[in-house]
């Protein structure tokens, strides 16, 4: 008698790479909120895996060791900025324009992400260990250098920004005028007696963050 494979289906259509695939988002979603609240030293893997909704061991099975989960999570970090910068579509508008967009999206990412900050300055706590062993950083993060070189060269060549701009020191300090105020915003709102997490303030500094960028790049 022939087997109907088509009952052997999960329903849905569901099968075994599908559901892998699920459970490995589940434990790197679960795991970057347990990251970026406790960082490396203070996060549990069984709490991972109860907001997960899976057995402890498939932590191991999928990645090995918390280490190896917490790198994986900062790379998923990692690509999803990149991700959203190549969506901006840069190449296709006027070098001035590009870089304000550049700089505004930079600004409300961290903004509206702020465990993608607190990943980072845990990591950077452990002297970017877990980077260094990655090999999937460069190719992940290289590509917004070379977009921002291209950007600098069209504007260079329309008269629009100075001559021989540095891309690297340029990604550096647009990163750090937004990254420095949300990683400190907690303590510079204690010393200076301000709130700098409120709505007006974070918008008073996204308008001084794009307006100090563009200046430093124009003639």
């Amino acid at each position: 008698m022939k087997t109907n494979t088509a009952q052997k289906k999960p329903r849905g259509g569901r099968n075994k790479k599908s559901d892998s695939e699920d459970t490995r988002r589940a434990l790197l979603d679960a795991a970057r909120r347990e990251f970026a609240a406790g960082g490396l030293e203070g996060a549990r893997v069984d709490r991972i895996a109860a907001s997960a909704g899976v057995n402890k061991q498939l932590v191991y099975h999928y990645f090995g060791s918390k280490d190896d989960l917490y790198g994986a999570v900062l790379m998923q970090a990692y690509q999803g900025i990149r991700d959203r910068e190549r969506d901006l579509d840069l190449a296709g508008l006027p070098p001035l324009e590009a870089m304000r967009v550049l700089v505004e999206f930079s600004f409300d990412y961290l903004d509206e992400n702020r465990e993608f900050v607190a990943l980072i300055t845990d990591e950077n706590s452990h002297q970017g260990r877990h980077v260094k062993e990655s090999e999937a950083v460069e190719p992940i993060n290289r590509p917004i250098i070379e977009l921002i070189r291209e950007t600098l060269t069209r504007g260079a060549d329309d008269g629009v920004f100075k001559q021989g701009l540095d891309p690297l020191q340029v990604y550096v300090s647009i990163a750090g005028l937004s990254f420095f105020y949300f990683s400190n915003a907690h303590t510079l709102s204690r010393i200076f007696g301000r709130d700098l997490l409120d709505a007006g303030a974070v918008a008073e500094r996204r308008a001084h963050v794009v307006d100090f960028a563009l200046d430093a790049l124009t003639p």
